[in-house]
């Protein structure tokens, strides 16, 4: 007989990707299809340009189709990595999205949610009111006051549209809760979760003995993360094999007695930054950038960044230097078809020059992995599993330096895209209990 209490959910909001999580049978979770056939679903919304504001909140586009909506050239304002903002002064802002419109991004992060939660409920076929989401052992580097502000306006954000108790359990964790699933024996297990926004690590106690309890702290020996995963390699990728070609490092015509110095380099670093994108596409700054065509030595360089901005070409690069990044993860490199800035150009990126530009990236990673068991106070050579998930860990590169770093461990590849969501899911079912 089903149970008076509400229901719940388990959601992995992630910055690149989501997945939601619901109980079945006795003790198992299942995924939800968010999509057709699509158990994930890209951490994506679109604006139609033509939307009345009454409107838009029906008129949305939501993962994939906003994804193709904007690829297709569809007028409009497509929104990535909303979770980056959160604990940032970005959040309570406003940003237009054509025709006159504006919508807060807080508003842009709750409406997708809602949208997660519609899903959920129309596949669990009552309402639910108590979830537990998935959150980065750090939202912010180094900023406490800002990690709370971030998990503060994330819970903010699911009360709004209806979840009445809300818990949070750490992105890593859960990932060690799926994997303990699957196991026979008492295992210490290193969680790397390196996704599209955050690199974080956990080492957990797993076993047979333990699992289903509610209560997990004693198992947690010790977490550690960095905010440096995905979407920080395709950007260090466009700026290394796309963006030169625009006139990034490009020296300015030089002045008699004097060595010529670099362009500008902050119009680079925001077209490299999902978030920031559409901030280069603002009147003024055109104005700005159409002003300085004097300050380039090769002219073809600032007309292929003229049309960047002015044909809104920010994202479409972005998604290129996500391509190339797997590409040369596959192949060992990538051509980057660039014809939309200029008939015929287009750059090559190949694993060297990938690993180059990703060095300083990597090696902090590695460092965050390390810095996680002397924390907890175990050698590297007593690690028994290198559990790994998330999106980014496709980056055969990252895993080899991670695996290094721990030689003696097993490794285990979990579902990239939803072991976060089915830990969340068995965690779940830990603190609210099996009636659903």
């Amino acid at each position: 007989m089903r149970s008076a209490r509400p229901g719940f959910v388990a959601i992995d909001f992630g910055t690149s990707n989501s997945a939601v999580a619901l109980p079945q049978g006795e003790a198992g979770v299942r995924l939800v299809e968010l999509e057709p056939g699509q158990p994930t679903m890209p951490t994506a919304v679109f604006y139609r340009a033509d939307t009345p504001p009454q409107q838009l909140e029906a008129e949305r586009l939501y993962g994939r189709a906003a994804v193709a909506a904007y690829v297709e050239g569809t007028d409009g304002r497509l929104m990535r990595s909303m979770k980056s903002i959160l604990g940032s002064s970005l959040l309570d802002q406003a940003t237009d999205i054509g025709g006159g419109r504006s919508v807060r991004y807080r508003d842009v992060v709750t409406g997708y949610l809602r949208h997660l939660k519609r899903l959920a409920e129309a596949e669990a076929g009552q309402p639910l009111q108590r979830i537990v989401l998935g959150r980065p052992v750090f939202f912010v580097d180094d900023d406490p006051a800002r990690d709370r502000q971030a998990q503060a306006a994330l819970e903010t954000a699911a009360r709004s549209v209806g979840w009445t108790e809300v818990q949070f359990q750490y992105e890593p964790i859960a990932a060690a809760l799926d994997h303990e699933s699957h196991i026979t024996r008492e295992q210490l297990v290193l969680v790397a979760d390196i996704g599209g926004g955050t690199s974080d690590f956990s080492l957990v106690r797993v076993g047979p003995s333990r699992r289903g309890r509610a209560e997990r702290r004693d198992d947690i020996l010790g977490n550690h993360g960095v905010h440096l995963a995905g979407t920080d390699f395709d950007r260090h990728v466009e700026l290394a094999a796309i963006l030169p070609l625009l006139g990034y490092r490009a020296r300015r015509p030089a002045r008699p007695g004097e060595t010529a110095r670099e362009v500008p380099s902050a119009v680079y670093f925001d077209l490299a930054t999902w978030h920031l994108i559409n901030t280069v596409y603002a009147p003024a700054r055109l104005a700005e950038l159409k002003a300085m065509k004097a300050w380039y030595a090769d002219p073809r360089h600032h007309a292929r960044l003229m049309v960047a901005v002015q044909e809104r070409l920010g994202h479409a690069l972005a998604a290129a230097a996500e391509q190339a990044k797997i590409d040369v993860a596959l192949t060992g490199s990538a051509h980057i078809d660039l014809q939309a800035l200029e008939a015929g150009l287009a750059a090559t990126l190949r694993e060297g020059q990938a690993a180059a530009a990703l060095e300083t990236d990597l090696e902090r990673i590695v460092q965050a992995a390390a810095e996680t068991a002397r924390a907890a106070g175990v050698a590297p050579g007593d690690v028994d599993v290198l559990y790994f998930t998330g999106g980014s860990t496709g980056l055969q590169a990252l895993v080899q330096r991670i695996a290094a770093a721990f030689p003696a461990a097993q490794q285990v590849r979990g579902d990239r895209f939803a072991s976060v969501a089915q830990g969340l899911g068995l965690h779940a079912r830990a603190v609210f209990g099996a009636a659903h």
